[in-house]
């Protein structure tokens, strides 16, 4: 039977309710010449992977994405399954069953790690758990930061490091207007660190962050940001690139903002965040937690048209009481799905997923997302990179190259969880627990006051959460 139609709706279940999610969902059901219908999970209640629980809290127009899968959302054939864990709640087996496609949207929910000694001292962090944290994301909640120390040093120049070191400067009164976790707002209320050191391997022209974040730093209520004059003194291949056509508007408006910040005096506002490039930590030391980082000079050489940052021998010592390493995001395997280690991603082509590197295309199966290309760009990047991969569903969908599902009735995953005894959320269940938040957010002047663990958000729910 052709499916695609109105008699027999092709059915797809997306996993991950982030960007990719939400972007693949709207590729898929605006597609006119083709009926479908989109269940969206995630193991989470709330939607929105990273926009609500990686944006930092000071950044709330990013977070106006939203109302885009609202949008999404609201479109005829989308459900949203929260709460509902893929490898333990439901396993991929089933979804084979259920549906004729798979899209695999997890995104990268773990740290890449520094391989230093002392990575584990009381005192360093990944800077995940730090964003997790405070942004009041379940996993996170109960992580403790202790903040009595006088020096935090960051490392990693992209924008998560830039957002953890401003997250670190900011006043109670500017926090107080966000949604930050309110367990969150009390510590870095009662924070003692005074200088924030960023540390970046390389050098300002290869800098991952982009313009707004890094000039927001010059704009503290309560800190000066310092750069060495020497730091932003760029060696003759960086100035090539940075003078050649090969180099985007971002580095180049980078280097410009950072020669800026270089050529100003502190004003001697209560807090120093200190911008440092060319240093890589090399070991953290102290007896029982952090107490210093041993820190090595780089210099930047060319491999193959590249520039690298290498190792010239020289050594410094840092005393700090909290590091936060911000080097990359790493997927974690999903059971059932193939997997690239080497890559930390979901082994595929184009987004269709490979049953091996040598072998051809896992029927029904897809990936869209940081876990389909690894970790880079910002929010919007993922729409492009969905519509992708469900490019390649649709062409699919023509060729009759799907899944065969047992069960393809929408009711028979509900009726499957209900079986299992999962207590899962529906889009219209997020909205009860999204007016609550807001709501308890209302009376301080806040957008919203963030539940922190699941139980508090089902309880939140009472009556109303589907079962």
């Amino acid at each position: 039977m052709t499916i695609g139609t109105p008699e027999n709706p092709v059915r797809v279940a997306i996993v991950g309710a982030g960007p990719s999610g939400f972007y693949a969902a709207e590729h898929i059901l605006k597609d006119e010449a083709t009926h479908a219908q989109v269940d969206l999970f995630d193991r989470l209640p709330t939607p929105f992977g990273l926009v609500r629980g990686g944006v930092a809290p000071d950044h709330p127009k990013i977070k106006s994405v939203i109302r885009m899968y609202e949008k999404t959302a609201a479109r005829q054939g989308f459900r949203f399954f929260g709460n509902v864990k893929v490898g333990h709640d439901i396993e991929v087996e089933d979804l084979e069953r259920l549906y004729h496609a798979i899209v695999f949207t997890v995104g990268c929910e773990t740290d890449r790690r520094l391989g230093i000694p002392g990575e584990d001292l009381p005192g360093s962090h990944a800077a995940t758990a730090f964003v997790g944290w405070y942004n009041a994301h379940p996993d996170y909640a109960g992580e403790q930061f202790d903040l009595s120390c006088k020096r935090a040093v960051v490392i990693g120049n992209g924008n998560v490091a830039m957002d953890v070191a401003r997250m670190l400067a900011l006043t109670g009164a500017e926090l107080r207007r966000t949604d930050t976790a309110d367990h969150a707002i009390e510590v870095l209320d009662r924070s003692e660190i005074r200088e924030i050191v960023v540390l970046g391997r390389r050098g300002p022209a290869q800098a991952a962050f982009t313009n707004p974040e890094i000039k927001e730093l010059g704009e503290m209520e309560d800190a000066d940001v310092v750069v060495d004059p020497a730091d932003v003194e760029l060696d003759p291949a960086s100035r090539a690139f940075i003078e050649s056509d090969e180099a985007d508007k971002t580095s180049r408006v980078n280097v410009e903002i950072l020669s800026k910040f270089a050529a100003r005096e502190p004003t001697g506002k209560r807090k120093r965040i200190v911008l440092r490039f060319l240093a890589s930590p090399v070991e953290n030391v102290g007896d029982g937690r952090v107490e210093k980082v041993v820190i090595g000079r780089n210099e930047l050489v060319d491999e193959g048209g590249t520039l690298r940052a290498k190792d010239t021998g020289e050594r410094e010592e840092l005393e700090c009481g909290l590091v936060l390493r911000s080097v990359g995001y790493t997927g974690i395997p999903i059971e059932g799905v193939p997997f690239d280690r080497k890559r930390g991603l979901i082994l595929n082509e184009g987004g269709r997923v490979l049953d091996s590197h040598d072998a051809g295309h896992r029927v029904g199966h897809y990936t869209a997302g940081w876990i389909k290309r690894g970790p880079s760009g910002v929010i919007g990047t993922n729409k492009k990179d969905a519509l992708e991969t469900i490019r390649r569903l649709l062409a699919d969908i023509e060729s009759g190259t799907l899944l065969d599902p047992a069960s393809p009735e929408p009711s028979a995953v509900e009726e499957l969880l209900a079986e299992r005894g999962v207590r899962f959320v529906s889009f219209e269940d997020w909205e009860a627990i999204d007016r609550a938040e807001v709501g308890r957010g209302e009376p301080h002047g806040r957008p919203r006051v963030k539940f922190v663990g699941v139980e508090e958000m089902l309880e939140a729910l009472g009556e109303k959460v589907s079962s």
